[in-house]
C-alpha cells in the first residue's frame, strides 16, 4: 500500500488565547474551521478571537491518504496504530542578523553570509555555547485518540540536549513552550504553536529586536508511521510552519506559497515536464485561463481592500475580454501583458534591470507596472530588487496567454499538485520575500526540497537525539533541513513585521540606491544686543544631522497587505461599535491606528483587527471590513491643526489621534468584552519593554501614517 501524509509542508498560526483554536482552511483564500478541544473539524470559523479579545491559534491538520485520494484513519480496514513524531524548534537567535538578500545563495558564493560580513545575532555568544540560544523542546511523540504533548522544556526523550532561554525575562514575556500536539477522535494530529510571545533581558535596539531576545515562531518535520494488522509498517513525513496570525486570511497574496513552490517544482524538479523540463519552458505549453491566469487578476484585484492600488485595479476591469484567445484580441492581451515587469537575472552583476523600473512610459505618459509591490530589496543598496515581479513560471504562463497559446476551459486537468498541498502554503506570502511574513527566500532555492512541496530532511527523525541541533549549518548549502531552519532568518521578534513592513517608499531613478546618507546643515543666526549702551553681537551657529532614509524621488509601495493591511474600512455598525472605535462605518482608515510604536506593536498585536468578507454568500461582490478589532483598548481625541501650526486660526480643522487608553477603568467602562480584555491583560506575565535610546527610522523611512 502506498500512503501519503498530507499537506505535505502545513501551516499553523501563533495566537495568544490560552483556550481556544481552530483549524487551518483547506483552500487557498478559504475559511480556516472551527474544532472541538481535540481538534476535530467543524463548521467555517465564527469568530477569530475568544471573548477576552485575544487571538485563537490556528491549528494545522495531519491527514493520511491513500492511492484512491481515501483517507486512511485508526477506524480504517486493516489499521493497527498511527504514531505521530514532531520536532519544532527556533533557531533565531543563533542565526545571522537580518540583512535583506545577504546570504542568498541564488546569487552566488559570493553572496554568503560571510563572504558579505554579516554579524551573528548575539555575536558575543561563541562557540558550542551558541547551541543553547536555539529553542529546542526536543521531539514529541503522540498515538491514538484524543492524545496531547507539549513542546516545553519538560518531556523530551532521555538524554536529549534541551535548550530553552531565560525563564525570567527582564523585557516582555519569556518563551517557555512552542506548542502542543493533540490528536482527534480518528487519530489525526493537530500541531498547535506558540502563543505569540517575545521577550529578552536587554533593551530593545531596533526593529530586529536585540540580543538575548527570542520569540515562539518555530518550524520542524513531521513524522508519521502507520503499523498495520499484517505486521508491516508505513513510514510517511511532512514539515509543519508555525507562522503570525493571516488577519485577512481570504484575500491572498499575488505570489504566494505555493506559487514559490510551484515554480521550484516546475524549473528544478521537473514537476510539468510538458510546460518545462531541465530548466527550460516550453514554448509550445498551452495554458488555461481559469487554472493560470484568472487567480493573477483576481488577486490584484483584492488588493483594494487592505492597500491603496487604485493603478493596479485597472487591472482587472475587464476593459477587454481576458478570457478570449482569439487573434482578433491579441493586441490587447499583449498590450496588457506588456505592462507586468520582468524579472531581474540573479547571475548578472549590473544594477539597472527591469525590477528597479515603476514606470511604463509611451512619449510623456506614464503608469506604474504591475505588480505594484515593493520588490525582495528595496530597503539596502546591497543587491537590489526595488519593485516586485511575478514569479518566473508565473510570468512564462502570462507571457503564454498574451501570445494566445491558451485555452479558457472551467474542467481543466489540475497540475500534479494535491489541493492540500497547495492549499496550506497558499495561504502563505511568497513574494517578496524582506524576508517575508512566515517564511523567506530560502524557499526558492532547491536545495531545501527534497522534491516538489517536500522538504529536505536532513538527519531524520532520531538523528539530534544525541546531538541536538547545529547554530550555524546553512540549509542552502545542501544536505536538507534540520528543525528551525525555515524560519530563522525572520525577524526577531516577529511584531517588527507587523510594525515596520508595511509600506516602502522606493526610489525609482536610481539603480545604484535604494537609501543614502542625508547631511542636513542648519545655520542658526544668534543676535544679542543691549539697548543701553548701543552694542550688539552676532554670530552662525551651525547644526548638522545625519540621517539614513530612502533616496528621492520615492513611490508609495505596499509590502504584503494581505497578511500586513495598511488601508482598510472600518466596520462597526451599531451605537455601541461606533462608540467605542470613533469612525463611521465604510470610511477607510489606517489598519494599525493607536499602536503609535514597536514597544505597543510587541505588547498589543493581538488587539489588530481581523479583515473579513461581509458579504461572502456572494463571490461576486465581496465586502471586506474590519472585524474584531479591540477598539475598547484605544482612545481617541481630535487635535486642532493650530496645536501645530501656532496659528489660532488652523483650530478648525482637527487630526485624529489614537492612542492606547492607560486608565483601565475607562477601557472597562466599555461593556463586558472589554472587562474580559483588562483581566486578561492583568494576568499575564508581560514585563515592561526597555528601548535603548531611540530606535532607528522603520524601513520605508517614514513613521507618518496616512
Amino acid at each position: 500500500m502506498k500512503l501519503s501524509l498530507k499537506p505535505s509542508v502545513g501551516i499553523a498560526r501563533l495566537g495568544n488565547s490560552t483556550g481556544q483554536f481552530y483549524l487551518a482552511p483547506d483552500a487557498i483564500g478559504g475559511l480556516p474551521y472551527e474544532a472541538d478541544s481535540y481538534g476535530n473539524r467543524q463548521g467555517p470559523v465564527v469568530n477569530f478571537k475568544d471573548a477576552a479579545g485575544q487571538v485563537r491559534r490556528q491549528g494545522q491538520p495531519f491527514r493520511i491518504y491513500n492511492e484512491q485520494n481515501e483517507e486512511i484513519t485508526l477506524n480504517s480496514q486493516g489499521v493497527k496504530s498511527i504514531t505521530w513524531t514532531v520536532h519544532l524548534a527556533n533557531k533565531k537567535a543563533a542565526w545571522y542578523q537580518y540583512s535583506e538578500l545577504q546570504g542568498n545563495l541564488l546569487y552566488g558564493e559570493q553572496n554568503s553570509y560571510k563572504n558579505q560580513n554579516v554579524p551573528f545575532r548575539n555575536a558575543t555568544v561563541v562557540g558550542a555555547d551558541r547551541q543553547k540560544l536555539i529553542i529546542d523542546p526536543g521531539p514529541r511523540t503522540v498515538s491514538g485518540v484524543h492524545q496531547e504533548a507539549q513542546f516545553t522544556k519538560d518531556g523530551a526523550p532521555a538524554g536529549y540536549p534541551v535548550s530553552f532561554p531565560n525563564p525570567d525575562v527582564s523585557n516582555g514575556t519569556p518563551i517557555t513552550t512552542l506548542g502542543n500536539l493533540l490528536t482527534d477522535d480518528d487519530g489525526r494530529l493537530i500541531v498547535l504553536g506558540g502563543y505569540g510571545n517575545a521577550g529578552g533581558d536587554e533593551p530593545l535596539t531596533s526593529y530586529g529586536g536585540s540580543d538575548t531576545w527570542h520569540d515562539d515562531i518555530s518550524d520542524g518535520p513531521v513524522y508519521c508511521t502507520v503499523e498495520m494488522t499484517d505486521g508491516s509498517s508505513i513510514d510517511l513525513n511532512g514539515w509543519v510552519i508555525v507562522g503570525s496570525p493571516d488577519f485577512a486570511p481570504e484575500i491572498v497574496n499575488i505570489s504566494t506559497l505555493s506559487d514559490t513552490m510551484f515554480d521550484v517544482g516546475v524549473r528544478c524538479f521537473d514537476l510539468v515536464p510538458e510546460l518545462c523540463s531541465g530548466g527550460k519552458f516550453n514554448t509550445g505549453f498551452i495554458a488555461n485561463y481559469q487554472r493560470d491566469i484568472l487567480p493573477i487578476i483576481q488577486r490584484l484585484g483584492r488588493y483594494q481592500w487592505v492597500a491603496n492600488v487604485q493603478s493596479m485595479m485597472a487591472f482587472t476591469s475587464n476593459i477587454f475580454d481576458f478570457s478570449d484567445p482569439s487573434p482578433a484580441n491579441k493586441a490587447n492581451r499583449m498590450n496588457y501583458m506588456s505592462y507586468f515587469r520582468q524579472i531581474n537575472s540573479k547571475t548578472s552583476g549590473a544594477t539597472n534591470q527591469p525590477q528597479s523600473v515603476l514606470f511604463k512610459t509611451n512619449g510623456d505618459d506614464i503608469f506604474p507596472m504591475m505588480p505594484l509591490n515593493s520588490g525582495s530589496n528595496s530597503v539596502s543598496n546591497e543587491t537590489i530588487v526595488k519593485f516586485l515581479s511575478l514569479d518566473e513560471t508565473q510570468l512564462f504562463l502570462m507571457e503564454q496567454w498574451a501570445a494566445g497559446s491558451f485555452v479558457n476551459d472551467p474542467n481543466y486537468v489540475p497540475y500534479p499538485i494535491s489541493a492540500a498541498d497547495m492549499a496550506s502554503v497558499g495561504n502563505c506570502v511568497g513574494l517578496p520575500m524582506c524576508p517575508g511574513i512566515e517564511v523567506t527566500w530560502s524557499m526558492q532555492n532547491p536545495e531545501v526540497y527534497a522534491s516538489a512541496y517536500v522538504i529536505a530532511d536532513y538527519k531524520g527523525k532520531n538523528g539530534y537525539n544525541q546531538t541536538g541541533l547545529n547554530p550555524s549549518r546553512d540549509e542552502c548549502e545542501g544536505g536538507g533541513c534540520e528543525p528551525g531552519d525555515l524560519t530563522k532568518r525572520m525577524a526577531c521578534p516577529w511584531q517588527a513585521d507587523f510594525f515596520q513592513c508595511t509600506i516602502q517608499t522606493v526610489n525609482f531613478t536610481n539603480p545604484d540606491f535604494n537609501k543614502d546618507t542625508l547631511v542636513e546643515a542648519v545655520d542658526t543666526q544668534l543676535q544679542r544686543n543691549w539697548t543701553g549702551s548701543g552694542l550688539s553681537y552676532s554670530r552662525t551657529k551651525k547644526t548638522v544631522n545625519t540621517s539614513t532614509e530612502p533616496l528621492p524621488p520615492s513611490y508609495y509601495a505596499y509590502w504584503w497587505p494581505p497578511q500586513s493591511p495598511w488601508d482598510v474600512l472600518a466596520g462597526e455598525f451599531t451605537l455601541e461599535g461606533q462608540e467605542n472605535s470613533n469612525v463611521p462605518g465604510g470610511q477607510q482608515v489606517n489598519y494599525a491606528r493607536g499602536i503609535n510604536n514597536f514597544v505597543q506593536m510587541v505588547e498589543h498585536w493581538s488587539a489588530l483587527a481581523f479583515i473579513r468578507d461581509r458579504n461572502s454568500g456572494d463571490a461576486g461582490f465581496p465586502y471586506f471590513t474590519e472585524t474584531e478589532r479591540n477598539n475598547a483598548l484605544f482612545s481617541y481625541e481630535e487635535v486642532p491643526v493650530s496645536q501645530i501650526s501656532g496659528n489660532a486660526q488652523d483650530s478648525e480643522v482637527t487630526i485624529p489621534v489614537f492612542y492606547i487608553e492607560q486608565n483601565t477603568k475607562i477601557i472597562e467602562s466599555k461593556g463586558e468584552g472589554a472587562k474580559r480584555m483588562v483581566q486578561f491583560l492583568e494576568q499575564r506575565a508581560f514585563k515592561s519593554i526597555d528601548v535603548a535610546g531611540k530606535l532607528p527610522k522603520p524601513r520605508s523611512g517614514t513613521r507618518a501614517r496616512r
